[in-house]
Parts: C-alpha cells; sequence; structure tokens
C-alpha cells in the first residue's frame, strides 16, 4: 500500500482591524482628535468673542487649536501606544503645524494681489502706456519692455560671469589663495543690501557723465551686481556635485581639462545651473530701490537701454501707490495689476526653470 503525503495547506491569515487596545491609534483617530481640538477652541474663543463684542480671533483660535492638538495627540498615543510613537507623532505635528504657518503670508499674498488686481487684467492695461495719462486708463506697457529689458542685460552681464568664477573655484582654485579670496568677496556681496548696488552703479557712472545721469544701462549694472553673487554660489554647489570619478575617467582617456569642463562636469550639472540661474532673475527682478536711483521713472515708452530713463515694474507699482491722484482708485489698481504682472512673470521663470532642469537632467535609465 502506498502512503501519499498531503502538503501542509498555506493558512490565511485575516489581518486584524487596528482598535484602541491594539496598542496602535486607527488612521481616522488623528482627524478626530485634530477636529476635536478646533470644536473645542471654537466653543472657548466665540464665548470670549460675545462677551468682549468683537470678532473671532482667528489666528488665536488656530494657533490654540494647534496647541491642544500636539498635547492631545502626545498624550493619547503615549497611553494607548508608546512614549516612542507619542514622540515621533508630536514631532510629526510640529512639522506640519510650521509648514502650514510658513503657507499662511505666501497663500495671504497671492490671494491680496489676485483681489485687487485682477480688476485692471484688460487689453488696455497691456497695451497702452500711461504717457499724457491722468486719472484712470493707462497700462504698463513701458514699465514691462523696460524691466524685460533691464533684467535680460543682467543676465547677459551676470551669467558668464558666474560660471566662470564658479569654473574657477571648483576645478583650478581649490585651495589656492585666490580661490579663497574670491570665495570671501561672493560671501560678502551676497548680502549687501540693494540699495548699496544702486549707489554703486550710480556713483560708476556719475565720474563719466555727470551727477544726475540715468539710463536704463544702469540699473542692470546694479542688478548685475546683486545677481553675481547668486549664480557663482549656485553654480558652484551644482559642480561640486558631479562625481570626481566622470572627471577621471575623462583624463584617463587623454581628454583636456578645460574639454572635460566643456562636454563632461557642465553638461552634467546643467540642470542645476539652470535653475540657480533662474531663482536668481527672479530674485532681482523685483528690485525696486536700486532701480529707483539708477533707472529712474518715466511715463512714455523707451527702448533704448543707453538713452533716457527707463520705467520698470516694481518702480510704476511704487510710484503708483505713493503718489495717487485723483481718482486715488485708479492708481491703487494700476499698482495692484503691476504687482500681479510682476508675480506672473517671476512664476513664469520659475516653471521655464523646473522645465529645463527636467529636460536636460542626466538620464538615469537605459
Amino acid at each position: 500500500m502506498t502512503i501519499t503525503a498531503t502538503p501542509p495547506q498555506p493558512r490565511t491569515v485575516v489581518p486584524r482591524r487596528s482598535t484602541l487596545t491594539t496598542g496602535r491609534l486607527p488612521r481616522w483617530s488623528v482627524w478626530v482628535i485634530l477636529a476635536g481640538a478646533l470644536f473645542a477652541m471654537l466653543a472657548v474663543f466665540g464665548v470670549l468673542a460675545a462677551g468682549s463684542g468683537e470678532d473671532l480671533n482667528i489666528a488665536g483660535w488656530l494657533i490654540s487649536s494647534a496647541v491642544l492638538y500636539l498635547a492631545m495627540i502626545f498624550t493619547i498615543s503615549a497611553i494607548v501606544e508608546s512614549r516612542r510613537k507619542a514622540v515621533d507623532r508630536f514631532v510629526t505635528g510640529v512639522v506640519a503645524s510650521a509648514f502650514l504657518i510658513a503657507m499662511v503670508p505666501l497663500i495671504s499674498v497671492a490671494v491680496t494681489v489676485v483681489v485687487n488686481g485682477i480688476n485692471r487684467f484688460d487689453a488696455e492695461f497691456f497695451s497702452s502706456s500711461m504717457r499724457n495719462v491722468v486719472g484712470e486708463g493707462g497700462g504698463v506697457l513701458h514699465a514691462i519692455v523696460g524691466t524685460v529689458l533691464i533684467t535680460g542685460m543682467a543676465a547677459l552681464i551676470s551669467i558668464p560671469i558666474g560660471l566662470m568664477a564658479a569654473v574657477y573655484l571648483v576645478e583650478y582654485g581649490e585651495g589656492k589663495r585666490l580661490g579663497r579670496g574670491i570665495t570671501f568677496l561672493v560671501d560678502v556681496m551676497t548680502g549687501i543690501p540693494s540699495i548699496v548696488a544702486g549707489l554703486f552703479a550710480y556713483a560708476l557712472f556719475a565720474l563719466f557723465f555727470g551727477p544726475g545721469i540715468r539710463m536704463g544701462f544702469m540699473g542692470s549694472i546694479a542688478l548685475s551686481v546683486l545677481m553675481i553673487p547668486v549664480v557663482v554660489r549656485s553654480t558652484e554647489e551644482m559642480l561640486r556635485l558631479v562625481p570626481n570619478e566622470l572627471r577621471e575617467a575623462a583624463y584617463a582617456l587623454g581628454v583636456p581639462k578645460w574639454r572635460t569642463i566643456v562636454k563632461v562636469v557642465l553638461p552634467t550639472s546643467i540642470a542645476g545651473i539652470t535653475t540657480g540661474i533662474m531663482l536668481s532673475i527672479s530674485r532681482v527682478i523685483g528690485e525696486t530701490a536700486p532701480l529707483l536711483i539708477t533707472a529712474g521713472f518715466t511715463n512714455s515708452m523707451n527702448y533704448d537701454l543707453f538713452n533716457g530713463r527707463m520705467q520698470t515694474l516694481p518702480v510704476f507699482t511704487y510710484t503708483e501707490y505713493a503718489n495717487q491722484g485723483i481718482p486715488p482708485e485708479a492708481y491703487t489698481d494700476r499698482a495692484w495689476a503691476a504687482a500681479l504682472t510682476l508675480i506672473l512673470i517671476v512664476m513664469v521663470l520659475n516653471l521655464v526653470a523646473r522645465l529645463v532642469a527636467k529636460v536636460f537632467s542626466p538620464k538615469t535609465g537605459r
């Protein structure tokens, strides 16, 4: 008689549902605790507001709710789970609260600018200047043209200088006295106030053309003083991320150093370099103080960087809000619309930087 062994049947494991007695809080408990903290503090602040006859203090309510939530989640987690898990949940709550606090001013500024600036987003605003305009009407075309020309010239000046300076610091000046000196000067230039850059450009051109000179190219020089250290620092950090193995492989094949930099190092880090350059442009495009001193302001179109005053969006926003006429609503509407236009330009630049970084980033797959 042949006896056939029956293979053991696999046991079916039924997952247990998380309850308050399994040593782990269910996922929905976090939201329940948060809702409880919000409603509890809403009741407290509602009673206080009703007693004092004032409006509800929304900021105080949210902050108090966050503090109460952190205390509740730590206490409940320590009782049901463990002290280690309670500390983890507490730190997670602190990080999430910090993120929300950081988002409040950003969202507030964005909403305020959109609500106030959308009133003048029309064809006339983007197709006309302020020449011979008093009161209502007019547009911002001359300021957009001036911003593009001045910032573009500043980029043409700053990008080559910043790239070559960063290449020298990483590839040639490592450990040398000149490299340390350049690094120190770049660090100092990173922290100088923008008004100092404007005064430097004005003093430089006043030596050759006399006092009272105003032109768009002076604004480009002032912005390039602010832009160069940002380009140098961002490019330097990206070049340092390139593995030395790539350089050594090129040297082993007999490739000269300059060609290794051009064909290996720069293409490998081009995505990060582009992002840093776009961020540096976004940093200087909204400067007002140096452009007030160097480029001045005008209500007419000016396409010549080397002749006459030139208007820019930050200066236009400042002058429209500071020098209000009749009716004042027309001036404030133009100021808010110009601010919204500047924000949209910066957003487009950041989107372009992300697109370029994605397209030119090194491909890791086959």
